[in-house]
Protein backbone atom coordinates (compact mmCIF):
# COMPACT_ATOMS: atom_id res chain seq x y z
CA UNK A 1 0.00 0.00 0.00
CA UNK A 2 2.28 2.31 0.87
CA UNK A 3 4.35 1.60 -2.25
CA UNK A 4 1.30 2.14 -4.16
CA UNK A 5 0.76 5.39 -2.46
CA UNK A 6 4.25 6.44 -3.11
CA UNK A 7 4.01 5.28 -6.95
CA UNK A 8 0.65 7.67 -6.84
CA UNK A 9 2.56 10.43 -5.35
CA UNK A 10 5.36 9.97 -7.44
CA UNK A 11 2.96 10.32 -10.69
CA UNK A 12 1.04 13.12 -9.30
CA UNK A 13 4.61 15.02 -8.68
CA UNK A 14 5.65 14.21 -12.46
CA UNK A 15 2.26 15.40 -14.01
CA UNK A 16 2.34 18.63 -11.68
CA UNK A 17 6.01 18.95 -13.14
CA UNK A 18 5.07 18.20 -16.71
CA UNK A 19 2.14 20.27 -16.52
CA UNK A 20 4.40 23.38 -14.83
CA UNK A 21 7.22 23.09 -17.74
CA UNK A 22 4.08 22.35 -20.10
CA UNK A 23 2.78 25.69 -18.65
CA UNK A 24 5.78 27.51 -19.62
CA UNK A 25 6.26 25.91 -23.21
CA UNK A 26 3.16 27.23 -23.98
CA UNK A 27 3.48 30.68 -22.24
CA UNK A 28 7.04 30.47 -24.39
CA UNK A 29 5.09 29.76 -27.73
CA UNK A 30 2.62 32.66 -27.09
CA UNK A 31 4.59 34.84 -26.76
CA UNK A 32 6.71 33.46 -29.83
CA UNK A 33 3.78 33.50 -31.81
CA UNK A 34 2.72 36.92 -30.44
CA UNK A 35 6.01 38.53 -31.60
CA UNK A 36 5.99 36.58 -35.18
CA UNK A 37 2.24 38.07 -35.50
CA UNK A 38 3.84 41.71 -34.88
CA UNK A 39 6.50 40.93 -37.16
CA UNK A 40 4.01 40.08 -40.15
CA UNK A 41 1.59 43.04 -39.04
CA UNK A 42 5.29 45.38 -39.29
CA UNK A 43 5.82 43.26 -43.01
CA UNK A 44 2.52 43.59 -44.28
CA UNK A 45 2.59 47.20 -43.31
CA UNK A 46 6.03 47.35 -45.22
CA UNK A 47 4.00 45.58 -47.98
CA UNK A 48 1.69 48.87 -47.98
CA UNK A 49 4.40 51.19 -48.08
CA UNK A 50 6.50 49.45 -51.27
CA UNK A 51 3.10 49.13 -53.18
CA UNK A 52 2.13 53.10 -52.43
CA UNK A 53 6.03 53.52 -53.51
CA UNK A 54 5.96 51.53 -56.41
CA UNK A 55 2.27 53.27 -57.25
CA UNK A 56 3.63 56.40 -56.91
CA UNK A 57 6.80 55.77 -59.10
CA UNK A 58 4.94 53.93 -62.13
CA UNK A 59 2.77 57.52 -62.28
CA UNK A 60 6.00 59.28 -61.63
CA UNK A 61 7.09 57.30 -64.81
CA UNK A 62 3.64 57.12 -66.57
CA UNK A 63 3.28 61.07 -66.67
CA UNK A 64 7.00 61.68 -67.62
CA UNK A 65 6.54 59.62 -70.74
CA UNK A 66 3.31 60.91 -71.53
CA UNK A 67 5.09 64.10 -71.23
CA UNK A 68 7.80 63.54 -73.19
CA UNK A 69 5.91 62.10 -75.96
CA UNK A 70 3.67 65.20 -76.13
CA UNK A 71 6.70 66.99 -76.38
CA UNK A 72 8.06 64.49 -79.13
CA UNK A 73 4.67 64.87 -80.59
CA UNK A 74 4.55 68.20 -80.65
CA UNK A 75 8.13 68.48 -82.07
CA UNK A 76 6.95 65.95 -85.37
CA UNK A 77 3.90 68.14 -85.68
CA UNK A 78 6.20 71.24 -86.57
CA UNK A 79 8.89 69.42 -88.00
CA UNK A 80 6.03 67.94 -90.34
CA UNK A 81 4.35 71.09 -90.76
CA UNK A 82 7.05 72.98 -92.04
CA UNK A 83 8.07 69.79 -94.32
CA UNK A 84 4.61 69.03 -95.59
CA UNK A 85 4.81 72.75 -96.83
CA UNK A 86 8.36 72.78 -98.07
CA UNK A 87 7.29 69.10 -100.09
CA UNK A 88 3.84 70.58 -100.78
CA UNK A 89 5.71 73.51 -102.78
CA UNK A 90 8.66 70.57 -104.28
CA UNK A 91 5.25 68.86 -105.73
CA UNK A 92 3.69 72.08 -107.22
CA UNK A 93 6.71 72.91 -109.17
CA UNK A 94 7.16 69.47 -110.29
CA UNK A 95 3.24 68.80 -110.60
CA UNK A 96 3.50 72.00 -113.30
CA UNK A 97 6.83 70.44 -114.78
CA UNK A 98 5.18 66.74 -114.89
CA UNK A 99 1.15 69.06 -116.80
CA UNK A 100 3.68 70.55 -119.22
CA UNK A 101 6.07 67.61 -119.63
CA UNK A 102 2.84 65.75 -120.45
CA UNK A 103 1.23 68.50 -122.83
CA UNK A 104 4.34 68.41 -124.94
CA UNK A 105 3.90 64.83 -125.15
CA UNK A 106 0.28 64.79 -125.92
CA UNK A 107 1.45 67.03 -128.88
CA UNK A 108 4.00 64.88 -129.75
CA UNK A 109 1.68 62.02 -130.02
CA UNK A 110 -0.89 63.67 -131.39
CA UNK A 111 1.72 64.64 -134.18
CA UNK A 112 3.16 61.23 -134.22
CA UNK A 113 -0.41 59.62 -134.52
CA UNK A 114 -1.31 62.10 -137.38
CA UNK A 115 2.11 61.17 -139.20
CA UNK A 116 1.35 57.04 -138.71
CA UNK A 117 -2.42 57.24 -139.96
CA UNK A 118 -0.64 58.92 -143.27
CA UNK A 119 1.87 56.54 -143.26
CA UNK A 120 -0.29 53.63 -142.70
CA UNK A 121 -3.12 54.70 -144.99
CA UNK A 122 0.02 54.87 -147.73
CA UNK A 123 1.09 51.66 -146.64
CA UNK A 124 -1.52 49.94 -146.87
CA UNK A 125 -2.27 51.30 -150.17
CA UNK A 126 1.20 50.36 -151.51
CA UNK A 127 0.38 46.78 -150.22
CA UNK A 128 -2.79 46.48 -151.76
CA UNK A 129 -1.25 48.07 -155.28
CA UNK A 130 1.77 45.19 -154.69
CA UNK A 131 -1.18 42.40 -154.07
CA UNK A 132 -3.43 43.61 -157.32
CA UNK A 133 -0.22 43.38 -159.13
CA UNK A 134 0.56 39.99 -157.93
CA UNK A 135 -2.80 38.45 -158.19
CA UNK A 136 -2.96 39.85 -162.47
CA UNK A 137 0.93 38.16 -163.08
CA UNK A 138 -0.19 34.99 -161.22
CA UNK A 139 -3.87 34.65 -162.62
CA UNK A 140 -2.73 35.63 -166.51
CA UNK A 141 0.98 35.09 -166.73
CA UNK A 142 1.24 35.68 -170.39
CA UNK A 143 -0.45 39.34 -170.05
CA UNK A 144 2.11 42.14 -169.21
CA UNK A 145 1.68 44.04 -165.93
CA UNK A 146 3.41 46.86 -165.72
CA UNK A 147 3.56 48.79 -162.34
CA UNK A 148 2.93 52.89 -162.74
CA UNK A 149 6.24 54.65 -161.17
CA UNK A 150 5.26 56.71 -158.19
CA UNK A 151 4.80 60.56 -158.73
CA UNK A 152 3.48 59.67 -162.28
CA UNK A 153 0.76 60.29 -163.43
CA UNK A 154 -1.27 57.18 -165.18
CA UNK A 155 -2.89 54.88 -162.40
CA UNK A 156 -1.38 51.81 -160.15
CA UNK A 157 -0.46 49.52 -162.95
CA UNK A 158 -1.85 48.73 -166.80
CA UNK A 159 -2.37 44.87 -167.95
CA UNK A 160 -1.24 45.03 -171.95
CA UNK A 161 -3.78 41.80 -172.79
CA UNK A 162 -1.72 39.33 -175.35
CA UNK A 163 -3.80 36.43 -176.78
CA UNK A 164 -2.12 32.65 -177.67
CA UNK A 165 -0.55 34.25 -180.82
CA UNK A 166 1.23 36.64 -178.82
CA UNK A 167 -0.68 39.73 -180.33
CA UNK A 168 -1.32 42.34 -177.90
CA UNK A 169 -5.46 42.97 -178.07
CA UNK A 170 -5.45 45.61 -175.41
CA UNK A 171 -4.92 47.53 -172.82
CA UNK A 172 -6.62 47.49 -169.36
CA UNK A 173 -5.62 50.32 -166.38
CA UNK A 174 -6.03 49.66 -162.53
CA UNK A 175 -6.50 52.11 -159.58
CA UNK A 176 -7.22 50.69 -156.21
CA UNK A 177 -8.31 52.63 -153.16
CA UNK A 178 -8.26 51.65 -149.73
CA UNK A 179 -10.37 53.80 -148.12
CA UNK A 180 -13.66 53.82 -145.84
CA UNK A 181 -15.25 56.53 -148.32
CA UNK A 182 -16.07 56.26 -151.82
CA UNK A 183 -15.40 59.59 -154.36
CA UNK A 184 -16.43 60.85 -157.30
CA UNK A 185 -13.99 62.76 -158.81
CA UNK A 186 -11.73 58.80 -158.77
CA UNK A 187 -13.80 57.82 -161.47
CA UNK A 188 -12.89 61.49 -163.50
CA UNK A 189 -9.28 61.05 -162.85
CA UNK A 190 -9.18 57.17 -163.78
CA UNK A 191 -10.69 58.27 -166.99
CA UNK A 192 -8.25 60.92 -167.60
CA UNK A 193 -5.21 58.42 -167.05
CA UNK A 194 -6.48 56.00 -169.28
CA UNK A 195 -6.97 58.59 -172.08
CA UNK A 196 -3.72 59.55 -171.39
CA UNK A 197 -2.11 56.08 -171.36
CA UNK A 198 -4.43 55.03 -173.97
CA UNK A 199 -5.65 52.35 -172.78
CA UNK A 200 -9.08 50.79 -173.70
CA UNK A 201 -10.63 49.64 -170.12
CA UNK A 202 -10.69 51.52 -166.98
CA UNK A 203 -11.19 49.35 -164.00
CA UNK A 204 -11.55 51.01 -159.86
CA UNK A 205 -10.78 48.46 -157.47
CA UNK A 206 -12.02 49.93 -154.33
CA UNK A 207 -12.98 48.74 -150.60
CA UNK A 208 -15.88 51.00 -150.32
CA UNK A 209 -18.40 50.80 -153.09
CA UNK A 210 -20.72 53.51 -154.39
CA UNK A 211 -23.86 53.93 -152.61
CA UNK A 212 -25.83 52.87 -155.36
CA UNK A 213 -23.63 49.60 -156.19
CA UNK A 214 -23.58 46.72 -153.94
CA UNK A 215 -21.60 44.60 -156.44
CA UNK A 216 -19.41 45.38 -159.33
CA UNK A 217 -20.52 47.37 -162.54
CA UNK A 218 -19.59 50.18 -164.51
CA UNK A 219 -20.16 53.63 -163.93
CA UNK A 220 -19.62 56.58 -165.87
CA UNK A 221 -17.83 54.47 -168.08
CA UNK A 222 -15.16 52.94 -165.47
CA UNK A 223 -15.45 49.47 -164.54
CA UNK A 224 -15.83 49.54 -160.47
CA UNK A 225 -15.54 46.28 -158.31
CA UNK A 226 -13.99 45.34 -155.31
CA UNK A 227 -10.92 43.31 -154.24
CA UNK A 228 -12.10 39.93 -154.55
CA UNK A 229 -14.36 40.45 -157.66
CA UNK A 230 -11.00 42.00 -159.59
CA UNK A 231 -9.98 38.20 -160.85
CA UNK A 232 -13.59 37.32 -162.42
CA UNK A 233 -14.40 40.53 -163.52
CA UNK A 234 -10.91 40.62 -165.46
CA UNK A 235 -11.52 37.52 -166.97
CA UNK A 236 -14.48 39.03 -168.33
CA UNK A 237 -12.80 42.01 -169.62
CA UNK A 238 -9.60 40.44 -171.15
CA UNK A 239 -11.81 37.66 -172.75
CA UNK A 240 -14.22 40.27 -174.60
CA UNK A 241 -11.05 42.51 -175.54
CA UNK A 242 -9.48 39.36 -177.04
CA UNK A 243 -12.98 39.10 -179.01
CA UNK A 244 -13.47 42.26 -180.38
CA UNK A 245 -9.08 42.20 -181.59
CA UNK A 246 -10.24 39.00 -183.18
CA UNK A 247 -13.12 41.21 -184.62
CA UNK A 248 -10.80 43.64 -185.57
CA UNK A 249 -8.47 41.54 -187.26
CA UNK A 250 -11.22 40.40 -189.72
CA UNK A 251 -12.42 43.80 -190.41
CA UNK A 252 -16.08 42.00 -190.65
CA UNK A 253 -18.77 43.86 -189.46
CA UNK A 254 -16.38 45.82 -187.54
CA UNK A 255 -18.98 48.51 -186.45
CA UNK A 256 -21.64 46.14 -185.75
CA UNK A 257 -19.43 43.95 -183.84
CA UNK A 258 -18.14 47.47 -181.55
CA UNK A 259 -21.99 47.93 -180.65
CA UNK A 260 -22.33 44.46 -180.29
CA UNK A 261 -19.46 44.59 -177.47
CA UNK A 262 -20.70 47.81 -175.86
CA UNK A 263 -24.30 46.24 -175.74
CA UNK A 264 -22.44 43.10 -174.25
CA UNK A 265 -20.58 44.42 -171.55
CA UNK A 266 -23.18 46.67 -170.59
CA UNK A 267 -25.84 44.65 -170.99
CA UNK A 268 -27.37 41.47 -168.30
CA UNK A 269 -25.77 38.81 -169.60
CA UNK A 270 -22.51 40.07 -168.96
CA UNK A 271 -23.15 41.26 -165.31
CA UNK A 272 -24.91 37.42 -164.91
CA UNK A 273 -21.61 36.01 -165.69
CA UNK A 274 -19.77 38.14 -163.63
CA UNK A 275 -21.79 37.79 -160.68
CA UNK A 276 -22.22 33.85 -161.10
CA UNK A 277 -17.81 33.85 -161.24
CA UNK A 278 -17.60 35.59 -157.81
CA UNK A 279 -20.30 34.33 -156.15
CA UNK A 280 -18.19 30.92 -156.62
CA UNK A 281 -15.01 32.94 -155.66
CA UNK A 282 -17.33 34.09 -152.74
CA UNK A 283 -18.31 30.61 -151.76
CA UNK A 284 -15.39 28.85 -152.19
CA UNK A 285 -13.25 31.98 -149.45
CA UNK A 286 -16.81 31.23 -146.99
CA UNK A 287 -16.06 27.35 -147.16
CA UNK A 288 -12.41 27.79 -146.25
CA UNK A 289 -13.33 30.16 -143.80
CA UNK A 290 -15.45 27.99 -142.21
CA UNK A 291 -13.23 25.13 -142.29
CA UNK A 292 -10.36 26.91 -141.01
CA UNK A 293 -12.64 28.27 -137.82
CA UNK A 294 -13.73 24.49 -137.15
CA UNK A 295 -10.41 23.25 -137.42
CA UNK A 296 -8.95 25.84 -134.91
CA UNK A 297 -12.10 24.79 -132.49
CA UNK A 298 -11.23 21.33 -132.48
CA UNK A 299 -7.83 22.04 -132.03
CA UNK A 300 -7.90 24.15 -129.56
CA UNK A 301 -10.64 21.85 -127.22
CA UNK A 302 -7.67 19.24 -127.88
CA UNK A 303 -5.46 21.29 -126.51
CA UNK A 304 -7.26 22.08 -123.18
CA UNK A 305 -7.98 17.96 -122.85
CA UNK A 306 -4.68 17.35 -123.17
CA UNK A 307 -3.43 20.02 -120.87
CA UNK A 308 -6.47 18.75 -117.95
CA UNK A 309 -4.69 14.69 -118.87
CA UNK A 310 -1.49 15.84 -118.14
CA UNK A 311 -2.82 18.23 -114.93
CA UNK A 312 -4.37 15.28 -113.40
CA UNK A 313 -1.56 12.92 -114.28
CA UNK A 314 0.59 15.29 -112.46
CA UNK A 315 -1.47 15.09 -109.60
CA UNK A 316 -1.11 11.57 -109.42
CA UNK A 317 2.27 11.06 -109.59
CA UNK A 318 3.01 13.98 -107.28
CA UNK A 319 0.55 12.18 -104.93
CA UNK A 320 2.05 8.50 -105.25
CA UNK A 321 5.03 10.60 -104.86
CA UNK A 322 4.41 11.76 -101.58
CA UNK A 323 2.93 8.41 -100.08
CA UNK A 324 5.43 6.37 -101.35
CA UNK A 325 8.61 8.41 -101.75
CA UNK A 326 11.61 7.39 -103.44
CA UNK A 327 10.42 3.91 -104.10
CA UNK A 328 8.28 4.86 -106.91
CA UNK A 329 10.60 5.48 -110.17
CA UNK A 330 11.18 9.29 -110.87
CA UNK A 331 9.70 9.71 -114.31
CA UNK A 332 11.71 12.54 -115.85
CA UNK A 333 8.61 14.36 -117.92
CA UNK A 334 6.90 14.90 -114.35
CA UNK A 335 9.73 16.12 -112.44
CA UNK A 336 10.10 19.75 -111.71
CA UNK A 337 13.81 19.38 -113.12
CA UNK A 338 12.53 18.70 -116.69
CA UNK A 339 9.32 21.26 -116.60
CA UNK A 340 11.79 24.25 -115.90
CA UNK A 341 14.30 22.93 -118.87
Amino acid sequence: RKIDEEKLKIKNEEFLKAKSETKVEIEELKKLVDKKQEENEQLQKLKVTLFEKEQQIKEIKSNTELELQKKVYEMKEQVGQEMRVKIEEEQSVKQKEQEQKIEQQKKLIEEMKRKMEQGSMQTQGEVQELELESILQQQFPFDQIEEVKKGVKGADCIQTVINEFQQTCGRIIFESKNTIDFKQEWIEKLKIDMRAQGSDIAVLVTKTMPKEMRRFGFKDGVMICNFHEVKSVVSILRHQLISVNQALATQENKGEKMNMLYDYLTGKEFKMQIEAIAEGFISMKQGLDTERRAMEKQWKEREKQIEKVLLNTTHLYGSIKGIAGNAVANISSLELNNSIE
